[in-house]
């Protein structure tokens, strides 16, 4: 077993009476991580539109990104001869990279799922790609980020029990598998707790992980169809079960509301394509709810894209400059729009955790989300 402890620590550095919500420091290799905190999606070694000193700008600490792309092109070799992936990206905070388990389910028409691994048909030329856990962490650590991932079974939500179980059993064994070919010591390995939305399930998961001794511990398997509201419940029985000295991560969650919820239920760090993706589609996140540009209230709007926020983008721009990039189909519009709502990410987990030190949880979610509309 890898002895991380000369290269990570984590220190709860703050409790909230009455609910789970914590706030601490998570220490890496490339730098201190302040919790609870929102890692932007780079995907393919960028956050789309942006260069690493604007996610710098907008408050960033740590980004992910992924290592079934990245096999794919350039190629885990590829950036490993260019220096890793802090090189690569000239990124110099930490990075986590997920392992490709996520594709499992989001390409499993393109997929094919064995005890032994997953075999995916490429998407950029057709050829196999053979992932196993063994593989995914040694293409993990070519890459070289701070923080990697056990390969995983993300299934649907709304798989039958005994396919959802086989996934929860073989998530354990992966894992095991993972941590027995782990090599490396400055890369912190976390295991993955699946299960579903069915308490017993998740439960039966983190029994199973919780013997391995991970340095940090995932819930994945939410946010793939089922309700907020069932993800809520899970969360209140999963969190629980997770030890507290140790960084707990929601993986792929979610909007504001999320993200309050589940802080709330004491987990420490997300990561989610939403605030580039709507950026993307001209659809930007304001202390009021969602704005969509491409409305045509906005034409002649010369007010800023949130009052409240004082981003570049908000200081300088009106909504009208900004809904007429985006209808001229201007790169520039997505790019601020993208920017805009990565700042308002970081100020919205910032202004949490100030609340969770000053005791204040109730009248942050009282000035934050009382107005803002459930689907945010």
């Amino acid at each position: 077993m890898i002895d991380h402890s000369a290269e990570f620590g984590f220190d709860v550095t703050t409790t909230s009476p009455g609910t789970s919500a914590r706030c601490g420091t998570w220490h890496t290799p490339h730098g201190t991580v302040e919790t609870p905190a929102f890692m932007p999606v780079g995907t393919r070694g960028t956050v789309k539109g942006l260069w690493p000193e604007q996610l710098v700008e907008t408050g960033a600490e740590m980004v992910l990104a992924n290592t079934y792309h990245l096999a794919l092109r350039p190629g885990a070799e590829v950036v490993e001869e260019l220096g890793g992936l802090h090189q690569f990206m000239q990124w110099d905070g930490p990075i986590l990279t997920d392992s490709g388990g996520f594709q499992v389910f989001s390409l499993a028409d393109m997929a094919r799922l064995t005890d032994e691994g997953v075999s995916f048909k490429s998407h950029i030329d057709g050829s196999w790609f053979d992932l196993t856990p063994e593989r995914a962490v040694a293409l993990q650590e070519q890459l070289g980020a701070d923080c990697i991932m056990c390969l995983d079974e993300c299934p649907p939500h709304d798989v039958p029990r005994e396919k959802l179980l086989r996934a929860v059993d073989r998530t354990t064994d992966w894992a095991r598998r993972c941590r027995d070919a782990q090599k490396r010591s400055d890369q912190a390995l976390f295991g993955i707790v699946q299960g579903g939305v069915d308490p017993a399930l998740r439960e039966r998961s983190a029994e199973g992980l919780l013997g391995l001794e991970f340095p940090g511990y995932a819930i994945g398997g939410l946010s793939v169809g089922e309700t907020p509201e069932s993800m809520y419940a899970t969360l209140d029985v999963t969190t629980p079960m997770l030890p507290v000295d140790r960084p707990r991560y929601l993986m792929g969650v979610g909007t504001p509301r999320d993200l309050f919820e589940a802080v709330v239920r004491g987990v420490d760090l997300f990561d989610c394509v939403m605030p580039t993706r709507n950026g993307r589609s001209a659809s930007a996140f304001t202390s009021a709810g969602e704005i969509r540009l491409k409305n045509r209230q906005y034409r002649t709007d010369e007010g800023p894209l949130d009052p409240g926020c004082d981003c570049t983008v908000c200081n300088r721009f009106s909504r009208g400059y900004l809904r007429h990039l985006i209808q001229s189909r201007e790169m520039l519009g997505a790019i601020m729009v993208s920017y805009h709502n990565l700042v308002y990410y970081q100020n919205f987990l910032r202004s949490l955790r100030d609340a969770i030190r000053a005791d204040r949880v109730d009248e942050f979610r009282s000035v934050h989300l009382a107005d803002v509309p459930a689907s945010l």
